[in-house]
């Protein structure tokens, strides 16, 4: 790791790293669990997958407000992970019920801990340091060797052994990670503490009841949201954009009252969120329709010797991002040096441009699949390795950039409006994966012939691939007039 980053990082590194074996972990065997061990089919699952996902990115919104206005963003991050650890060990209850209350207090547990474990790291960085971009790519490192763990470890043991050994061991990663961040509180210092004590005073503890009173009105969104249809719409969209018109009223609010350099940072951050959009929604294809794809149509044998099962190919994301990332953080310095730094608009597009150069290996991956329509295994890892190379163009970057160009009392409101651009990836991403589904289960989509079910991926993530590459070469030609309105941010 580089020299010169304060001692708070590493404490922040290794609590974000279990957290994230404690999402990812989830994650991998959540849309698995639900067809195979709830016997739903791809529509449904799919849909309950993305509603899950999108609220746990819709919630930082609340989660980053709260924290800047009431909680301080240290006692957030410890009420969340806790609440995150207890939403796994629900779901070990073995049924629908279980499961959807258990996402539910996962929801409530990531809004405080995500967004305001990301606002801690941008904090402890005075305003121009150069070490602050390098410090999120270390930062990002930590989430990915989580996720790394998740993927080699906890969803294999729940998808061979048991579905609920791999939940508990989700559970009891979250519980280290709480335990890293509060034995490294000296490390960290005065950051994180509430803006305002009177406020903690005053409504801490109603922010708890009230979080806590959240988790059954979730569970009643998650089970029955997705059936409640208003304007040709269900209930979770408007809701969505619900918060979104919340967020963009404070933001732009804050962007108007301001000079007007604040105002067109403001505008850039409102631009960089809906191209955040595009890019999660197709990259987040992963733990849903790209891992029943390798299910189905991947040949998993590791050179004849091992079967990799399918919630483990997500693995390849989290391993090359961790070859990579320290490469990436050193660049990103060095370029800096120079003058060649690329602007962060400029990241941004040509981070789209290489996730749909992903997509399209796999137009390779279907000439090369033969009468068994199955993709040889190194097509799916070269489609992740350039999926992860435009991760590391546009996510650590992104959350850097959020704590440069936000107003500095509401930085925590920003981050949380950056994570509901997730949430809207998410909704997004649910939506392009129901194209390629099968329905009725498991055992219906064992029926449609490989051949078929091969065609259909690869029609989809073949789409997919032209209209991001078309999208980040638009990005790209844009980069210079957006990187002008950013007013020196670098």
């Amino acid at each position: 790791m580089s020299q010169g980053h304060p001692k708070g990082l590493y404490v922040c590194f290794g609590a974000e790293m279990f957290e994230r074996l404690c999402y990812y972990g989830m994650r991998g065997l959540l849309i698995l669990y639900l067809t195979k061990a709830l016997l739903q089919g791809d529509e449904k699952a799919i849909g309950i997958y993305g509603a899950y996902t999108a609220l746990v990115y819709a919630a930082p919104v609340w989660g980053g407000k709260l924290a800047d206005v009431v909680l301080g963003y240290k006692r957030a991050v410890i009420f969340g992970g806790v609440v995150m650890a207890i939403g796994e060990f629900l779901i070990l209850g073995g049924n629908e019920f279980w499961l959807f209350l258990g996402m539910s207090a996962i929801i409530v547990g990531n809004g405080y801990f995500k967004a305001n474990i990301s606002t801690m790291v941008g904090k402890m960085y005075k305003d121009g340091d150069p070490l602050r971009d390098s410090g999120f790519t270390i930062f990002y490192m930590g989430i990915n060797v989580g996720a790394l763990l998740a993927t080699v470890a906890v969803s294999p043991l729940g998808e061979t052994f048991g579905f609920r050994w791999g939940f508990g061991l989700a559970g009891a990663g979250m519980l280290v990670g709480v335990g890293i961040f509060i034995a490294g509180l000296k490390q960290i210092g005065d950051v994180g503490e509430p803006q305002n004590p009177e406020n903690l005073k005053k409504y801490g503890m109603l922010v708890y009841i009230v979080s806590l009173a959240a988790i059954p009105l979730l569970y009643l969104l998650i089970n029955y949201g997705q059936s409640i249809i208003i304007l040709g719409q269900d209930l979770l969209f408007w809701i969505l954009l619900g918060l979104l018109l919340f967020v963009l009223f404070n933001l732009l609010r804050a962007g108007f009252q301001g000079d007007n350099k604040q105002r067109d940072r403001i505008l850039v951050l409102l631009i960089m969120m809906t191209f955040n959009v595009v890019f999660w929604a197709c990259f987040e294809q992963a733990g849903s329709s790209l891992t029943l794809f390798a299910d189905r149509n991947v040949d998993r044998s590791v050179f004849g010797l091992y079967e990799m099962p399918a919630s483990q190919t997500q693995f390849f994301n989290p391993a090359f991002i961790i070859i990579f990332g320290s490469i990436f953080s050193v660049m990103w310095v060095k370029l800096s040096k120079i003058g060649k730094n690329p602007n962060i608009p400029l990241k941004f597009g040509l981070g789209i441009i290489q996730l749909g150069l992903g997509y399209l290996m796999l137009l390779v991956g279907n000439a090369l699949a033969g009468p068994t329509a199955m993709v040889p295994l190194y097509i799916l890892a070269l489609m992740y390795l350039l999926h992860t190379s435009g991760e590391l163009f546009l996510s650590p970057i992104g959350l850097s950039m959020v704590t440069k160009l936000a107003p500095k009392n509401m930085t925590g409101s920003a981050m949380g409006a950056w994570f509901l651009s997730f949430a809207f990836s998410m909704y997004v991403a649910a939506v392009l994966a129901k194209l390629t589904g099968a329905e009725g289960g498991a055992d219906a989509a064992a029926s449609i012939p490989p051949a078929e079910s091969l065609a259909t991926y690869v029609g989809v993530f073949g789409k997919m691939g032209w209209v991001t590459v078309g999208i980040g070469v638009a990005l790209a030609l844009l980069s210079k007039p957006l990187n002008k309105m950013m007013h020196g941010v670098e």
